[in-house]
């Protein structure tokens, strides 16, 4: 089987190996693809199996490349894979879901972190000299937020939106969950409530649902409106949950009191994002998911995903 990676560098910048999948093909490995279809369909070639993380695979594409039975997402997300045409065609498509549960739900913590001790902010100040100058034996430049006893609202409560609300729960926090049907894993961590009350109650609003058409800008001025005054909203999950213009207008104006974001609409990042210059917010460039570890989980799934196929017990399928 002829194997095509079409942009592998973010999966494996080259502190893991690919040898697994070249165990079950002739494998070529394109650190990046242009978004160019002609190209695209050329690096495919005669493949039976291609794996990309963001570079699309269209219908054309499948057209081209008449051979392909196989398309691996590298991620958990597939909106990258015209899956209708690949249904038309046969063509299996599977992907990666869990890999980064754990990572995703420590990013998570991290920025809720970030914006309630304010800890890169004060070390920065450290260094600069404040301490050393200081007439007493502590300053702070921002105010520390206690979480205990505050309540998350934690929109889409899968797997990862479990894993924040056990976090949460170890803080000392009331958990409350909306988007996702109840389980009894969920009801031991948060109380199921329908989305007005969540962001009714809040003091800290954390998304982690997938991107729908109705969960599009589902952070957006109306529903912020509805927020308490000084909420923090966190998202790690999908960028365009969130209207940013709306948002960025709230962060101004103290409506929500902080954000910490690692995803935002248009990656990577345009220059004339109004949240890069919006108060109170700390963004990072997509990197929950980027841990060595959760990595390394994502490419023991990807050769299993093809080892199953090969084997003709599929697994992960999204469509075949």
């Amino acid at each position: 089987m002829k194997i095509v990676i079409l942009d592998g560098y973010t999966e494996n910048p080259g502190d893991l190996s690919w040898e697994g999948l070249a165990a079950l093909g002739e494998l070529t490995v394109h650190d990046y693809t242009p978004d160019d279809p002609e190209e695209i369909a050329r690096r495919i070639g005669d493949a039976e199996a291609v794996y990309t993380s963001k570079v699309p695979v269209s219908r054309w594409t499948m057209e081209q490349c008449p051979n392909l039975t196989y398309i691996g997402a590298l991620a958990t997300g597939y909106n990258m894979v015209d899956i209708e045409a690949a249904k038309e065609r046969g063509i299996t498509v599977t992907n990666v879901p869990g890999y980064s549960t754990p990572a995703v739900a420590q990013m998570t913590l991290a920025l809720l972190m970030e914006v309630t001790c304010h800890v890169g902010r004060h070390d920065q100040a450290v260094k600069e000299g404040r301490w050393c100058s200081c007439r007493d034996f502590c300053f702070w430049d921002m105010p520390i937020v206690e979480l205990a006893g505050k309540t998350m609202g934690i929109i889409g409560f899968g797997s990862i939106g479990r894993a924040v609300g056990r976090l949460a729960r170890a803080l000392g926090m009331n958990v409350l969950a909306t988007g996702s049907r109840p389980c009894p894993e969920g009801e031991e961590i948060a109380t199921y409530v329908d989305l007005d009350t969540l962001l009714a109650q809040s003091d800290v609003i954390s998304l982690h649902a997938p991107l729908f058409p109705t969960t599009h800008h589902i952070v957006n001025a109306e529903n912020i409106a509805k927020m308490k005054d000084g909420v923090i909203l966190l998202n790690t999950a999908r960028g365009p949950l969130v209207d940013e213009r709306a948002l960025a207008d709230a962060l101004n104006s103290g409506k929500v009191a902080a954000a910490g974001l690692d995803v935002v609409e248009r990656e990577p990042m345009l220059p004339d994002n109004p949240l890069l210059t919006a108060q109170n917010c700390v963004i990072t460039p997509h990197i929950a998911w980027a841990t060595v570890e959760a990595r390394r989980r994502l490419m023991d799934i990807v050769v299993e995903n093809l080892r199953q196929f090969q084997a003709g017990t599929p697994q992960n399928v999204v469509s075949r």
